[in-house]
């Protein structure tokens, strides 16, 4: 049978509701249970390779922030935040100080 002669049969497709979004638009209940990477930069410094093949145990490596700034948050490749570090039993963490607004939406979430 070629594909000119072979039968074509009709697949029903349930019509959309009223629930669905309109075009573009995602319902943010969709998004709720979509992981993405969170990291924290302390802060950052250039180093020559003979000086980072020298590093062992116990070196300290120097950054290009003071003690008191505030540290970055990045959800994906976004800076989203800053906070400051805190000691949470024998485990670092995060306070968040400060939501950085990218958008006109999320400065009014922020506010």
């Amino acid at each position: 049978m070629t594909q000119d002669t072979m039968p074509m049969s009709a697949t029903p497709f349930n019509e959309l509701g009223a629930s669905a979004a309109p075009e573009g638009e995602v319902p943010l209940s969709m998004l709720m249970d979509l992981s993405l990477s969170v990291s924290i930069e302390l802060g950052r410094t250039n180093m020559a390779v003979k000086d980072i093949l020298r590093l062992g145990r116990g070196s300290v490596i120097q950054l290009e922030r003071m003690a008191d700034e505030p540290i970055d948050v990045y959800v994906g490749d976004r800076h989203f935040a800053e906070g400051e570090v805190v000691i949470l039993g024998d485990h670092f963490g995060v306070r968040i100080t400060r939501i950085i607004a990218t958008s006109p939406s999320l400065a009014r979430q922020a506010s």
